[in-house]
C-alpha cells in the first residue's frame, strides 16, 4: 500500500519550497517519516563535472546509483523519452508515512495552495484544481471563500490540518 500524498502548489516565487521545508520539519518533529517529490520545470543537474558518477553518465550509462553507509541516490537519464509521470515516480519514494509534493498541481491529490505578494501571480488556482483543500496566504483576512485559510507562518495548524485530512498515522 502506498503512503498518503499531500502537496503544496502555487505560482513561481510564492514560497512553496520555504513552506515545504517548514512542513517537513514539523512533521518529522512529530515523528512522521516524510518523502518528497518536487517538480522541476527546467533542466536541472544534481551531479557535477569531474565527479565519478558524472563521468559515468557522460560515458553513456543510462542509470547510475551511488551508495554509502548513510544514503543512496539514483540518477536516470531519460534521453529523448518523455518525462516520467507522477504515478511512475511514486514507487521510488521508499518507505514513509507521507509523501509531500511540491508542484504537480494537475495531479489528483489533496493540496494547499500558497498565495503571497511578490509571487508571479495571485490569481487563485483553487478554482481550476478541485484538489486544493486549503490556502496558505500572507493576507488570510481577504482570501475568504469555501476553503480553510492559514497564515503562511502557521505551520503547526497546517500540519494539524494535513494529519486530520489524511487521517495520518505513524507506521
Amino acid at each position: 500500500m502506498s503512503p498518503p500524498v499531500f502537496g503544496i502548489v502555487g505560482w513561481k516565487n510564492s514560497g512553496k519550497t520555504t513552506l515545504m521545508t517548514a512542513l517537513i520539519s514539523e512533521l518529522t518533529r512529530r515523528g512522521f517519516s516524510v518523502s518528497v517529490i518536487k517538480h522541476a520545470h527546467a533542466k536541472f543537474e544534481i551531479d557535477h563535472p569531474g565527479r565519478d558518477s558524472f563521468k559515468m553518465r557522460e560515458a553513456g550509462a543510462s542509470q547510475v546509483m551511488l551508495s554509502s553507509p548513510r544514503r543512496f541516490a539514483l540518477m536516470r537519464e531519460l534521453g529523448d523519452a518523455p518525462e516520467m509521470t507522477f504515478d511512475e515516480l511514486l514507487p521510488y519514494v521508499g518507505p514513509c508515512d507521507i509523501v509531500l509534493v511540491e508542484g504537480y498541481k494537475r495531479e489528483a491529490y489533496s493540496k494547499i495552495e500558497i498565495r503571497r505578494d511578490g509571487a508571479a501571480s495571485r490569481e487563485p488556482l483553487a478554482a481550476q484544481f478541485p484538489e486544493v483543500v486549503a490556502i496558505a496566504s500572507d493576507r488570510p483576512w481577504d482570501e475568504g471563500g469555501r476553503l480553510p485559510v492559514f497564515p503562511i507562518g502557521d505551520v503547526e495548524r497546517m500540519v494539524d490540518f494535513i494529519v486530520a485530512t489524511l487521517k495520518l498515522k505513524r507506521q
